[in-house]
């Protein structure tokens, strides 16, 4: 998995690394791995390098030296010449930069304002450097974090430095991967940072923010233990009950149902309206209708009024269960069974009280009020999904495209989700799994162009052999 550490985290790795180094060594690391990200910068091409103070500037003063030593030009524009980081500027100066008052006509850009010990927002003259990027948008890289976002909230701030790309050493910041902040490290608000290996892996703790990868197909194995087993059955995978749509919306049944059918789940069972049943069968002949045990529920997707009839049914069976859409207005105080809420930020906001903006400008602290409150697992929708879930570690989901934005995926993902849960995830990873497979099966369903929640749903069963096999790809694209 990607992994992301906090601020005070990162910073107690690097002293203890420091401690087991020569002198400079950390230093040498970093810039050394930020030249070399920059390649892409022709020679006789000029990069002008905002320097803001201590180590951040440092590195990238003696990038700037190694640009210099290949043809590149350099300009410096210098925040404060009384914290500027004295031996990487004499260096940089002795190879060639030229410092400059002010940003000019240059094309390129490396921001290295403020790194990860600053607070959040840019004033003064960084804010002026800031606006400049904004307005004449040279190619610009960031140097650890865009300077002025929220490093551990992964909030943004009036003011900061919207990046092209990001350059981050030795493990990945909460604001690198999780929403709104994340859009700051690459215009197309999605891209993911360049991580330089300094060596720090041995020296960090427990990650505060994780990432599910192409790679981790070994997440199936170690959760589904049937999955090992010659003889499993449909029993052994678990069965999903789905009480969901209604007349105004029968669509979400059969989204949810065919959501739920692409999961791990050995049986479906609907249960709800009796025409409504009949239609869901009649489409899919492999869903059994009417009441039985299951090992999971799904509740709410496309519900009418009887929204809180079916999530106190399910409450009342004792199994785990995914709550969606509607049945989200009638959640209890407390769960005594395993459960994941599934919200986007409106139905987050109406949950806790609040705005819809609020939730979007915070959607890590939301999430994490909302898990706490309810003392579950809490899957907040979004570009960048978040499943919180007390005492777990964070996950942010980075599949998907913005083509899912549609009518009826989230029903999808909620049967999806419910399915895992069945069949022997724990909320925390039914959700975040679900979360990643419901994107990357966007993206493989209709690549670069429009989709629909059934495209998606029909692109699940590939895109979960794929995973588990480990020949996933092309999960994320961004084209807009």
């Amino acid at each position: 998995m990607l992994t992301a550490h906090r601020v005070a985290d990162i910073r107690a790795a690097e002293e203890a690394l420091a401690a087991e180094l020569p002198a400079g060594e950390l230093m040498r690391r970093a810039s050394a791995g930020l030249a070399t990200r920059l390649a892409h910068i022709p020679a006789g091409e000029v990069v002008l390098v905002l320097v803001g103070p201590g180590n951040n500037g440092g590195d990238a003063l003696y990038a700037a030296a190694h640009l210099l030593d290949r043809g590149v030009r350099v300009d410096l524009c210098i925040l404060d010449r009384t914290t500027v980081h004295a031996d990487g500027l004499a260096t940089a100066l002795v190879a060639g930069a030229q410092v400059v008052e002010a940003p000019g006509d240059q094309r390129h850009c490396l921001d290295a304002l403020f790194g990860i010990g600053a607070r959040p927002g840019l004033t003064g003259r960084a804010g002026e450097w800031a606006e400049w990027i904004a307005g004449t948008r040279p190619r610009t890289v960031a140097v650890d974090v865009p300077s002025g976002v929220d490093v551990d909230g992964a909030t943004l701030p009036p003011v900061h430095v919207m990046a092209d790309a990001t350059v981050t050493f030795g493990t990945y910041k909460n604001a690198l991967l999780v929403s709104p902040a994340a859009g700051a490290a690459g215009w197309n608000a999605t891209a993911i940072a360049d991580l330089v290996d300094i060596g720090l892996g041995p020296h960090l703790p427990a990650p505060s923010v994780e990432a599910i990868e192409p790679s981790d197909g070994h997440l199936l194995l170690d959760t589904f233990d049937w999955l090992r087993n010659p003889t499993s059955h449909k029993y052994s995978r678990g069965v999903v009950g789905i009480a969901a749509g209604s007349q105004q919306y029968a669509g979400a049944a059969h989204l949810c149902v065919a959501g739920a059918l692409t999961g791990m789940a050995g049986m479906v069972r609907f249960v709800g309206d009796p025409e409504l049943a009949r239609r869901v069968v009649d489409r899919a002949p492999e869903v059994v209708a009417g009441p039985g045990r299951v090992q999971a529920w799904v509740v709410g997707p496309g519900s009418g009024d009887d929204a809180e009839q079916q999530l106190g049914a399910a409450l009342a069976d004792g199994a785990a269960l995914v709550v969606d859409a509607s049945a989200l207005q009638h959640v209890p105080d407390s769960f005594e069974v395993p459960a994941l809420l599934t919200p986007h930020a409106g139905e987050l906001a109406e949950m806790l009280g609040t705005r819809r903006d609020c939730v979007e400008a915070d959607p890590l602290s939301h999430a994490t009020e909302a898990a706490e409150r309810w003392g579950t697992t809490v899957l907040l929708k979004g570009a960048r999904t978040l499943v919180v879930t007390p005492g777990r570690t964070t996950r942010v989901n980075l599949t998907g495209s913005p083509w899912l934005g549609t009518a009826g995926a989230g029903d999808v993902l909620a049967g999806l989700a419910g399915s895992l849960l069945a069949s022997g995830a724990d909320p925390h990873d039914a959700g975040s799994i679900a979360a990643f497979l419901h994107g990357a099966a966007s993206v493989r369903a209709n690549r670069g162009g429009p989709v629909t929640a059934s495209a998606v749903a029909a692109a699940l069963p590939g895109t979960l052999a794929a995973f588990h096999d480990g020949q996933l790809d092309d999960v994320r694209d961004w084209r807009s």
